[in-house]
């Protein structure tokens, strides 16, 4: 395969959600591979952000005038809400959850980085749509505490 047929399928493929590409050809073979990473993430222009919190650490936020509190992804990965594909998930809106009660996996290179709730309360929203890729400091749930805390 000549380099202007693979840089016309590359040019193709720009374009497109395709993440993977085999082609075999007389017989020759060529593999495209790219990572989907922030395709459908709305990146706000650097400066318009505050810092990220550290790792898991949760943070108070607003949210309609009640105090909620938002669990955020410690790394960069792709979010799981259950830990396999057949099994329900961890966690759904209106779930009760106890500090340290797992709410989802966070994959990264092949290692499932279990996240768990930082407060006792009750799940308010599910902010990551599973399978999603996520980055560091992205809030991935928000949880109104118990009012005991």
């Amino acid at each position: 395969m000549e380099l202007d047929e693979i840089k016309q399928l590359l040019e193709l493929l720009g374009g497109t959600d395709i993440t993977e590409l085999q082609i075999e050809r007389d017989g020759e073979k060529l593999k495209i591979k790219r990572e989907r990473f922030l395709s459908s993430y709305d990146a706000t222009p650097p400066g318009s952000q505050p810092a990220a919190p550290a790792a898991a650490e949760a943070k108070q936020e607003t949210d309609e005038g009640n105090k909620h509190v938002s669990i955020t992804s410690p790394i960069v990965g792709i979010f799981h809400r259950s830990p396999a594909p057949e099994a329900p998930p961890f966690v759904e809106v209106g779930t009760a959850v106890k500090k340290g009660h797992v709410l989802c996996i966070v994959e990264a290179m092949k290692l499932m980085n279990e996240i768990e709730s930082e407060v006792d309360g009750i799940v308010s929203k599910i902010l990551i749509e599973n399978g999603q890729p996520v980055e560091y400091g992205e809030p991935l749930f928000l949880i109104e505490p118990s009012l005991n805390e």
